[in-house]
């Protein structure tokens, strides 16, 4: 719990001095609690008591019920002698002064909770939300593997409801940590110094009130973890269902996805309600255990040792120890709601705590593709204990367009995904001319290199603004020109904003031909001089395959180009054709040399011609 508490000032740091008069305010607002008991008692004994209870022997001099120090007695023969009204009077300026005091110390304590609770707030909201800007920063920059391996309703889990939990252990746990603690420990000094007999009679039933709090403590530690699981397991069902609408849709299963998400949300409630009952039982159960103690007070006071006690002071006592139960009751709960945070905080920080597979240079050195060769040198490669690239030896000229075929697996998308540094390779070395790209930083080197994949990745903006991420300080001239260029400017023009039509999520509006004009306008405004095409045109009927071959040709010129496409028509005007099987590079040349050969690439384009109507 140490490092947790250490942890959440860390996270607090930035905004130590609104933390610290927050802290301040609360202890403030602590002590003013038995301020209030003080006076209410007070005003009971002045409104309550006959007159000669309250004066005492020397004329003029009032004597408090509980002792009133000096100071207070001098302000009130002050006000006496300044206002005629009063007749004089000390004891009746007293008077005045206790009873006047009530709703200021209310107002006081009113300003202090107030100020407590928004200094905290303040610094909670801003600390979580800067949590949550790094988290997601820290996830943007790990490597490729990490989401191949990660749940994206999970993560989306810790970054939303993980971090919300912290939110509520530094706005609210930490505001009762630090006045709750005050209160008590100041309404039990007020109550020793006052009635130190009663007092302990009083808190001998104290220590049973520890006992249901250890005991369900040791619950709420177990089903907190579980809460955020559960949590991340509904939110990881609803974005399956989301995004594989169409899916559930075709195959009818609706109600298959409803009975996860139901069971999800079982699971959730159970442990949830669990957390509940460990955090609201201990409170009755502290409010039974007062009750006897308070009872036993009465029961003493009448039976076992009679004495007399003036009204005032009885309401003070009583108005004080049932003022301990509040802070008490709060500080049940504190422990629970600290170890959901805590619970919630370990699922945040093992994520940051996560390494890239990639690291970034030290001393990066700068890297200039344009005109220089790409060389992959003695590269290996393998997903965990699957080898997927053995030895691949291959040198790409500049301005080269090379195409990579072979059977699904045989690595040619690792391949491009070893040059974009996804990934490194295991054994031997890719460069850029003559730099290693792990001198280079990851992004300068892929702000070198433009993508246009099969799933065309398009977000839900305008047309222009997903042109434009290819290069954000584009001008509307270069964005239109880049349509053009990609064949996609008529078709902009034909929707009802042109391009300041919002196209959904993925690109939903649009057509597979236009998302992927579009994606290739964006390669083109990006100016890259590396240029990688995986699969571009697979999944494109023969008429949109056309318009975005010919958009592609476009783009292609003076660029270096890595093309993998399955369909082998689309490759055949390529300088060179590399041909990868089981991870190794077994034939290149051109499409009529290697149709000549007769070796496996010239069977794949067999199958593929015979299969083709």
């Amino acid at each position: 719990m140490t490092v947790f508490l250490g942890r959440l000032l860390g996270l607090a740091r930035p905004y130590k001095l609104r933390l610290a008069l927050g802290i301040l305010f609360g202890v403030l607002g602590g002590l003013i609690e038995p301020l209030l008991m003080v006076t209410v008692g007070l005003a009971v004994g002045i409104v309550f008591q006959s007159p000669e209870s309250l004066t005492g022997t020397h004329p003029g001099q009032a004597t408090s019920l509980f002792g009133l120090p000096a100071f207070v007695q001098r302000l009130a023969s002050q006000i006496s002698t300044r206002l005629p009204q009063f007749h004089a009077s000390a004891s009746v300026a007293l008077d005045v002064l206790v009873i006047a005091a009530i709703p200021l110390v209310m107002l006081v304590r009113g300003l202090f909770a107030y100020l407590n609770v928004y200094l905290l707030q303040w610094v909670a909201i801003r600390a979580v939300v800067d949590l949550r800007r790094k988290l997601f920063g820290h996830l943007l920059n790990l490597s490729l593997d990490f989401f191949h391996r990660a749940s994206t309703g999970d993560l989306m889990s810790r970054i939303i409801s993980d971090t919300a939990a912290l939110h509520s252990a530094i706005g609210g746990s930490l505001a009762v940590m630090i006045k709750d603690p005050v209160t008590v420990l100041s309404l039990i000094a007020g109550l020793l110094y006052a009635f130190p007999r009663l007092t302990l009679l009083t808190s001998l039933v104290f220590p049973l009130c520890i006992i249901p709090i250890v005991i369900y403590s040791r619950k709420v530690r177990r089903s907190s973890a579980a809460i955020q699981t559960h949590f991340a397991e509904f939110a990881n069902v609803m974005h399956e269902s989301f995004t594989g609408n169409r899916i559930i849709k075709a195959y009818n299963l609706e109600h298959t996805v409803q009975r996860q998400f139901a069971e999800a949300c079982r699971k959730f409630i159970s442990h949830y309600m669990r957390v509940v009952r460990s955090q609201e039982i201990p409170g009755p159960l502290i409010e039974f255990l007062g009750a006897l103690g308070v009872a036993f007070l009465f029961y003493y006071l009448k039976v076992l040792a009679p004495m007399r006690i003036n009204t005032g002071e009885f309401i003070f006592f009583i108005g004080s120890v049932f003022s301990l139960y509040r802070p008490i009751k709060s500080l049940s709960r504190l422990h629970s709601q600290l170890e959901q945070a805590r619970a919630a905080s370990q699922r945040v920080f093992e994520l940051l705590e996560t390494q890239s597979q990639i690291r970034e240079p030290v001393h990066p050195v700068p890297l200039r593709a344009a005109q220089a060769p790409i060389v992959f040198d003695a590269v290996s490669f393998a997903y965990g204990e699957k080898t997927v690239l053995k030895q691949i030896q291959l040198t790409v000229a500049p301005g080269q367009v090379v195409a990579l075929v072979g059977a699904s697996g045989s690595g040619k998308t690792t391949l491009t995904n070893l040059l974009l540094r996804f990934y490194d390779p295991q054994d031997g070395a890719i460069r850029i001319g003559d730099t290693d790209l792990r001198q280079v930083t990851t992004r300068d080197l892929r702000g070198q290199i433009a993508v246009v994949t099969q799933e065309t990745i398009l977000f839900n903006d305008t047309i222009r603004n997903n042109i434009a991420l290819g290069r954000p300080e584009a001008t509307e001239h270069e964005i239109v020109a880049a349509a053009k260029h990609a064949h996609a400017h008529e078709f902009i023009l034909e929707k009802p904003q042109g391009y300041d039509t919002v196209i959904g999520e993925k690109g939903v509006i649009l057509s597979g031909g236009q998302r992927q004009r579009l994606a290739i306008a964006r390669a083109l405004l990006k100016n890259a001089p590396i240029l990688i095409l995986d699969e571009a045109t697979s999944a494109l009927d023969t008429e949109s395959e056309r318009a975005v071959q010919a958009a592609l040709e476009e783009l292609m010129r003076g660029r270096t180009t890595l093309c993998i496409a399955h369909r082998l028509s689309t490759v055949q005007n390529a300088d060179r054709i590399v041909v990868l099987d089981a991870g190794r590079i077994v034939e290149t040349g051109k499409h009529a040399e290697l149709i000549q050969r007769g070796g496996i690439y010239q069977k794949l384009y067999a199958l593929q011609f015979q299969a083709s109507p």
